[in-house]
């Protein structure tokens, strides 16, 4: 048996540990509603899941905001066990400060796999029983919000 002199690459993360690193990441944050952000991640891993989303795309969903909320840096995902277009969803779906709606959108569309992930992230954003829970202001401007990027995104209605 021969001996390489450089390392062999990590094995990638399995879905499990992409969902505990995700939820470690997230540990203590809570949505809008103030209900822990874990939820609303396993959520849109299963609603990945449903629409027929491969594994790569759970693990995105899994960390899709991870980088945006600083729960994880954009390093740490760079040097992850992860595929190449896991990481580009994840970067494709973290919005940046001051963005444009059109150009995340753009973004989104022009990412392999991403606009599943983000239709995901929508239909439950813009879930109406957890949209009931917030103040009148707060649900009409989300609403709002999901439907133009919905909109954006050609993705019709609703999810």
């Amino acid at each position: 048996m021969s001996h390489d002199s450089r390392s062999p690459a990590p094995a990638p993360l399995s879905l499990a540990e992409v969902e505990a690193t995700a939820r470690a990441a997230h540990d203590g944050q809570t949505d809008k509603a103030g209900r822990p952000y874990a939820e609303h991640l396993r959520a849109v891993a299963e609603g990945v899941r449903r629409r027929g989303g491969d594994d790569e795309q759970i693990a995105a969903a899994w960390l899709h905001d991870a980088v945006e909320d600083d729960a994880l840096t954009e390093r740490w995902l760079e040097e992850a066990p992860l595929s190449r277009r896991t990481k580009d969803i994840v970067l494709a779906l973290t919005k940046r400060p001051g963005e444009p709606p059109e150009a995340y959108a753009a973004r989104i569309l022009a990412t392999p796999g991403a606009p599943l992930v983000k239709e995901a992230d929508l239909a439950h954003n813009a879930d109406p029983a957890r949209l009931a829970v917030l103040d009148e202001a707060t649900r009409t401007r989300l609403a709002e919000k999901y439907a133009r990027l919905r909109a954006l995104l050609g993705q019709g209605d609703g999810g």
